[in-house]
């Protein structure tokens, strides 16, 4: 019996990993597809292409396509360090752009609810204007719930610009009497078995409930292409534009597409800590820190660093 449930075991190994072979194989033959027949999934005039773009926004195929394009990536910056760097600097930077542009947000933020507070308590106004020719009138109450939007943009842009400036809470109870090569090895496998996962589990969640809110008949993770594909027929348009007052903001289906953005931002930003942390692992304690562009608060002091307690 024994020998039963340890060939079942082995077979079932052996299945998963063929299947991960096979995937990795095709995801070759899909990402070149989808490159040489774009009008299949971005002619959106097309109801069919909407529905396939909707499918494989979160499809296996996309998946195996991203795992495959890191690990040739991972593989390359193995063989020369040189090309791994390059790619830390230039995300790292993608990141701190980001932050840093939409870091302004708050001030954009605070700016305007000054200005609903003038409008609605000095001047007695129920409504806000802007604009050279062109005006832009909309309720008070418009502009007062608009501004979670700005918040939320801080949020999405800044997360990973906050963490490669290491800003972001850590409790250590391990980590701080770690040896410095131990500290990679978990900030490694932290990434891979913390960061990523949880971001692309939290990217399937997200990328259905966005498209819930921008299309009907609803699609649902559950459903094969060709269900989507028969349900493109009826398919039509129906963006979220209901506020939660009867003025109130109606963009909320924004909410919605930087929830996914900030799945992105934070796959993203695993697979270049991943890479930051082979590095630092692989060329020892005089390349921590290397080519780290952090933000400067006077001359010669470093920001927030590391928040630990």
């Amino acid at each position: 019996m024994e020998e039963n449930g340890t060939s079942g075991l082995l077979g079932v190994l052996g299945g998963g990993l063929l299947a991960f072979v096979q995937n990795i194989a095709m995801s070759f033959y899909n990402l070149g597809y989808a490159i040489t027949h774009p009008g299949l999934w971005l002619d959106w005039s097309n109801s069919e292409s909407i529905m396939r773009f909707v499918y494989y926004g979160a499809s296996v195929e996309l998946l195996y396509v991203i795992l495959t394009t890191v690990l040739i990536l991972t593989a390359l910056g193995m063989w020369r360090h040189s090309i791994l760097w390059g790619l830390v600097r230039g995300l790292e930077g993608f990141s701190n752009g980001l932050g840093r542009f939409f870091a302004w947000a708050g001030l954009i933020m605070v700016l305007q609810q000054v200005l609903i507070v003038f409008t609605q308590r000095i001047f007695a106004r129920p409504d806000m204007s802007f604009g050279l020719g062109l005006t832009l009138s909309l309720d008070i109450s418009w502009w007062s719930e608009e501004l979670k939007l700005y918040n939320a943009m801080i949020v999405v842009f800044c997360l990973a610009y906050t963490f490669v400036q290491g800003g972001h809470v850590r409790v250590d109870l391990l980590y701080s009497p770690a040896s410095y090569r131990t500290k990679k090895v978990i900030d490694m496998v932290g990434s891979v078995i913390f960061m990523l996962p949880m971001a692309v589990l939290t990217w399937l969640y997200a990328w259905f409930f966005l498209w819930r809110h921008l299309i009907v008949p609803n699609p649902s993770a559950s459903e094969n292409l060709d269900r989507l594909l028969n349900k493109a027929r009826a398919l039509r348009w129906n963006v979220e534009t209901i506020g939660f007052s009867p003025n109130g903001f109606t963009g909320y289906f924004l909410f919605k597409i930087l929830i996914v953005l900030m799945c992105a931002m934070i796959f993203l930003q695993g697979v270049t800590f991943f890479w930051r942390s082979y590095l630092e692992w692989r060329e020892g304690e005089e390349s921590e820190g290397k080519y780290h562009d952090h933000d400067r608060i006077e001359q010669g002091e470093d920001a927030y660093d590391h928040a630990e307690f």
